[in-house]
């Protein structure tokens, strides 16, 4: 009787530790990062992104991640919006315009918004045909009224920074043939005589651009120069550019620097994303720099004391609960209220 007695209470035992062990189980949580087209930056890093903290928490933490492409930062920022992703990349302008509610989100604000960390600088990359490149200076594309040129996806960050940058500029693009392709499909139609030129900001190398010149050749495109007055005036309205130089040599048969200008990428999450979630997502990033500069040569770019530059929005909990830790000093504009 006794040992009868003992069995039923092990085994009572034992069904009670594997009931507690499975209600004390942490629900898996799966998150998707919308990025781009394929042919720019946004989708390999974001693919890289997804696959080492899947590979980091999925055991761990119970977390996975995916990467999906999309039309670009328009259509990030609906997705959030929607509740059908809760990461995305985002150009820093159009992530500006989003949070302020200016230009297309005119008096409609995203404060659902928050930063995870700056990515790597987005490069102004305006390619055109040789033919048309005067001097080589952005106003260049004054040379392409009546010609195809793309623009970039019709929700893209890519078309609203250029259309951006033409306005202050004075460059009337409803004057051209404007053609509405992600990245490889512009260097594809480049590269057949469809277009004229295209426009691909992203961190260089861009495969776009690459492909392009080791089609075309150096002596039949030019990515065109911006100056210091061009700078000036478009900064006028959005000041998120920088000075950036594309070093000779980054592309097939590239014999010069490239003088263009740059705005910051980020990595933006929904405010109700829980903390924890992202804090290791953010801390995963930053243990794993090494894993990503495999990726793409764009995240070189990145580093933990660059992390939160140039943010148009204020930090997520949860990224903000990291750098302190790192002993980042956060400014107040990056705190939620």
């Amino acid at each position: 009787m006794r040992m009868n007695l003992l069995k039923k209470l092990a085994i009572g035992s034992m069904l009670t530790a594997a009931l507690l062990t499975s209600a004390n189980a942490k629900k898996e949580e799966k998150y998707v990062i919308a990025t781009a087209s394929t042919g720019g930056t946004f989708y390999p890093v974001g693919v890289g992104i997804a696959t080492i903290a899947s590979l980091k928490l999925a055991k761990t933490n119970n977390i996975t991640f995916s990467a999906i492409t999309s039309a670009g930062s328009g259509e990030n920022v609906s997705m959030m919006e929607n509740g059908e992703v809760n990461f995305s990349i985002l150009q820093g302008l159009f992530g500006s315009m989003a949070w302020q509610g200016k230009a297309k989100y005119d008096g409609k604000p995203k404060k659902d918004l928050r930063s995870v960390t700056m990515l790597w600088q987005n490069v102004e990359q305006f390619t055109i045909k040789s033919d048309f490149a005067k001097t080589g200076n952005i106003k260049d594309l004054k040379n392409l009224y009546g010609e195809r040129f793309s623009i970039g996806g019709r929700n893209s960050g890519s078309r609203v920074s250029a259309e951006t940058i033409m306005d202050s500029l004075g460059i009337d693009y409803n004057k051209m043939d404007v053609q509405y392709l992600g990245y490889s499909p512009s260097s594809t139609a480049l590269q057949d005589g469809k277009v004229q030129g295209m426009n691909t900001p992203s961190g260089p190398p861009t495969s776009a651009v690459t492909n392009a010149f080791a089609s075309i050749g150096n002596d039949n495109i030019k990515v065109l120069d911006f100056d210091a007055d061009d700078l000036a005036k478009i900064n006028a309205n959005y000041p998120v550019w920088t000075p950036f130089t594309i070093k000779a040599g980054t592309y097939p048969g590239q014999d010069k620097d490239i003088n263009t200008i740059a705005q910051p990428n980020l990595l933006v999450v929904t405010k109700d994303t829980p903390e924890e979630t992202v804090y290791l997502l953010t801390k995963t990033i930053y243990e794993n720099l090494p894993f990503l500069n495999t990726v793409h040569k764009a995240t070189k770019a990145m580093s933990l004391q660059k992390a939160i530059d140039g943010l148009p929005m204020p930090l997520h909990p949860g990224a903000a609960k990291y750098y302190k830790e790192q002993g980042i000093n956060i400014p107040d504009a990056l705190i939620i209220k």
